[in-house]
């Protein structure tokens, strides 16, 4: 029936219905031909039925909003920095911790998330578990905020790194398990999109929402119950995780399938065995992010000092990359899925990276313009790089991959994010900005050398799409041969 499936994907619910139900079997044998059920309701709709393209989209709607509330409440302190060292009586450095405090937990536990939803949670308990973690983080951190105790805060911050990146790693295992083959850098492009219309959304809304609070209470508390109604955004994203668990369980029974596994067990060992390209592509990642995000962090007083902006507009500024971000990032994944040559528009995104800090650095020149140029390259890497990781690791060790790349960058957020703050309160912001130059050299040699290597190797990252799809085909027959 399986097979049959596969060649007619085209035939209606009621025929594939009626074929499951006329083959019957029970301990005893074979039964007779049995009266034919009719599914009705939801169960006749294509939204409802696995086999069909619109199950997919509606899971990808949930997907989409799977992370929301977390990347909203994780650039809440940088929306409002001078709001928090204000009312919280803290410097920049203390101020930096809310973001190395995110990053620390994770340079372990995303990788152990990414292994524990290969082999012990299971996808979709991992999804909610994580989630549920980030909810209680970022209510902790509110109520630093409310009983003004900052140190509380902190820990409601390392709480909502607990799970942040860990629900990240769940959300690319879940996106490969549904899309692999089937325009998988449009999705992680789609869902990049989501995941910075989240960021973008706190830009724009929580200084207005900090003011409004104002008018009921002031200083500390005023801080606190903006972080706590910016907090109902991970709610949303939690009852998200909840209802795509229940249709990924409906996907796998009627399919027959097992999404967190592939049959093959997962080891802590199997690390050591992961190719050399992952690690490059792991280095490439954790040198381009370290400035990204520690950057935009701390980008609202550096605009205002630099470019004599006021608070709501440098906020503004600062939202550029992920504006540009929610709306390139499709459209450039769906330029990768027709395209290929991943590694090509990696090094394309590295280059215009540097070039965009350069003219920060260096020029007075309307921050709007180099802020745009920085969210289309941000968008461009983040759907070339992401997929490559599915290029080169087999579908049962991906959360496991996943999640160690995204320890490794973890690892150096949590480092420059402290230094960031340092370099700030000791040497300013344009030696801060050329600190950043240095990694994005770093990620550009870095892309030059996993693309030898490749090509060396005869490799599958910078191909094209039809010279990938004429290798697995060639595969194929060689391995139908032996």
């Amino acid at each position: 029936m399986g097979v049959w499936r596969a060649r007619h994907p085209q035939q209606p619910l009621l025929w594939r219905t009626l074929q499951d139900w006329t083959s019957v079997q029970d301990d005893d044998g074979p039964h007779e031909e049995t009266e034919t059920e009719v599914e009705t309701g939801c169960g006749a709709l294509a939204v409802c039925d696995p086999h069909h393209g619109a199950y997919r989209f509606v899971a990808l709607v949930f997907m989409c909003f799977l992370s929301f509330g977390s990347y909203f409440c994780y650039d809440t302190p940088g929306s409002l920095q001078d709001h928090i060292k204000d009312d919280m009586n803290v410097n920049t450095l203390q101020f930096a911790s809310l973001y190395s405090l995110y990053s620390w937990p994770n340079v372990v536990l995303c990788f152990v998330g990414g292994f524990l939803i290969d082999r012990v949670f299971g996808i979709r308990m991992g999804t909610i578990i994580f989630s549920t973690i980030v909810t209680l983080g970022q209510f902790i951190y509110a109520m630093g905020g409310i009983i003004n105790q900052f140190w509380m805060m902190q820990v409601g911050r390392f709480v909502f790194g607990i799970g942040g990146e860990s629900l990240a790693v769940a959300q690319n295992t879940y996106t490969v398990s549904w899309f692999k083959g089937k325009e998988l850098n449009t999705v992680f492009g789609l869902l990049l999109s989501m995941a910075r219309i989240g960021s973008t959304v706190n830009f724009l809304i929580m200084v207005p929402l900090y003011d409004w609070v104002g008018t009921f209470t002031q200083g500390y508390k005023q801080l606190g119950v903006s972080l706590m109604i910016a907090g109902s955004t991970c709610v949303f994203s939690l009852v998200c995780a909840l209802l795509l668990g229940i249709l990924d369980k409906r996907r796998s029974k009627i399919l027959h399938l097992n999404t967190a596994e592939s049959g093959e067990k997962v080891h802590l060992k199997d690390v050591l065995s992961f190719p050399l390209s992952f690690w490059l592509i792991s280095i490439i990642c954790v040198t381009y992010y370290v400035a990204i995000f520690p950057f935009i962090g701390l980008a609202k007083v550096f605009f205002m000092r630099k470019f004599d902006l006021d608070d709501k507009t440098a906020n503004a500024v600062s939202s550029i990359v992920y504006i540009i971000s929610a709306v390139a990032s499709p459209i450039l994944g769906f330029v990768v899925d027709r395209t290929g040559r991943n590694i090509l528009w990696v090094f394309l995104a590295v280059l215009v990276s540097l070039a965009s800090h350069a003219i920060l650095t260096f020029t007075f020149l309307n921050p709007f313009i180099s802020m745009s140029m920085l969210g289309l390259a941000y968008s461009l890497l983040a759907s070339a790089l992401w997929p490559m990781v599915s290029l080169v690791i087999p579908e049962h060790q991906l959360g496991t991959a996943y999640g160690m790349m995204q320890s490794i960058q973890n690892l150096g957020l949590a480092l420059i994010s402290m230094l960031a703050g340092l370099i700030v309160d000791l040497k300013g912001y344009l030696v801060l900005e050329m600190f950043y130059m240095v990694w994005l050299c770093v990620a550009l040699i870095s892309t030059v050398v996993i693309w030898l290597s490749d090509s060396a190797k005869g490799g599958t990252l910078n191909l094209s799409v039809s010279q990938r799809r004429r290798q697995a085909g060639e595969g194929t027959e060689r391995l139908l041969e032996s």
